[in-house]
């Protein structure tokens, strides 16, 4: 059983960064903007007044996010019940490599979300604070 929690764990902590990471990669100039396929270094800028700029795009949409992770802990769930997945771990070993491996890949993402300036939390703070006047 604790094999299928770490697996489960692992699954939504991947779901999690290809939930917050850009759709695009700004570090890879190999990579086309946007929607309209453009080369990297074009501007995707919009250039008339009617046009709408979108600039954080997600690799993985909300939808599929909560779909994938519902259906994830669902398969998990089920898999718990079996004694095929019923293995004989030491689970404080896994649960210390699963930690690790979220600061690490958590402070990576964190850095390039600050690098390259799509840190959409603040937008979420700063339209929050628009719609009901303050900030909680």
């Amino acid at each position: 059983m604790h094999t299928v929690a770490y697996s489960l764990g692992i699954y939504l902590l991947n779901l999690f960064l290809a939930f917050i990471s850009p759709k695009f990669d700004p570090s890879l100039e190999s990579d086309t903007d946007m929607e309209d396929g453009m080369p990297a270094g074009s501007s995707s800028l919009p250039t008339k007044s009617d046009e709408e700029f979108k600039p954080f795009v997600r690799r993985l949409p909300e939808f599929k996010f909560w779909h994938s992770a519902t259906r994830a802990v669902c398969i998990a769930f089920a898999c718990s019940w079996s004694e095929i997945f019923n293995l004989p771990v030491f689970w404080p070993v896994l649960v210390v490599y699963w930690l690790i491996l979220v600061f690490l890949t958590m402070r990576r993402q964190i850095q390039s979300m600050i690098k390259y300036r799509y840190v959409y939390w603040r937008a979420l703070l700063l339209e929050a604070s628009t719609s009901h006047g303050t900030v909680c």
